[in-house]
């Protein structure tokens, strides 16, 4: 092979343009996704309250995490808990892409995307069960939470719960305070948590 042939051969195996790394990286994203080794896909959505990280197996969305929750960290812990082929794979999460600018942009009061609740159990997964059940503008306390998760004297680990819900937005930790008053800890922190309030609110 003389030096033409070769420099041939390493541009097609590494593309300076930043488009064909694009197409690259897409063609092998879709390999995977058709030879069922694409275990978790993830992309980033600009939102009203930071960028946001998606992901999603098979069976549906697994996790959504706030800027400062530090992307790649969650990314790892992914790659730890579910399956180390965890691959960045925007067409698997364009519909729940689509679906939380429709909810930023005061068109959509719910989800109606499929749901990978593994990350959590126990305790946990009922209290976040019960999230979706309290409707767009509403709030409830956590006592309330506790008692509809089959265990009233256990506020603080609802509280628990719902500041540690992988799925913030989506199943609306947000709308769960203190009866008090207090809005309580959210994994986006508490100003994310007021806009989302009231971001609802104004609808």
């Amino acid at each position: 092979m003389n030096t033409d042939e070769l420099s041939g051969e390493l541009k097609r195996a590494f593309p300076a343009d930043p488009g064909d790394l694009r197409l690259l990286h897409e063609r092998l994203a879709a390999a995977a996704q058709a030879d069922g080794i694409l275990d978790v896909a993830y992309r980033t959505v600009d939102s009203p309250v930071g960028r946001l990280l998606l992901a999603a197996t098979e069976a549906g969305l697994v996790r959504l995490a706030y800027p400062g929750e530090d992307h790649d960290a969650v990314l790892q812990s992914l790659a730890d808990r579910i399956s180390p082929r965890v691959l960045s794979a925007p067409v698997r999460l364009e519909v729940a892409a689509r679906e939380l600018g429709e909810y930023f942009g005061g068109q959509r009061r719910s989800f109606d995307l499929p749901l990978d609740w593994r990350l959590s159990t126990g305790f946990r997964l009922a209290v976040l069960s019960h999230l979706t059940g309290i409707g767009y503008g509403q709030t409830a306390s956590y006592a309330a939470v506790a008692t509809l998760a089959g265990n009233p004297k256990a506020v603080r680990a609802a509280a628990t719960a719902c500041a540690t819900n992988p799925l913030p937005i989506v199943v609306p930790c947000h709308r769960v305070v203190y009866s008090d008053g207090r809005i309580g800890n959210y994994l986006g922190g508490p100003d994310a948590k007021r806009a989302l309030l009231t971001l609802e609110a104004a609808k």
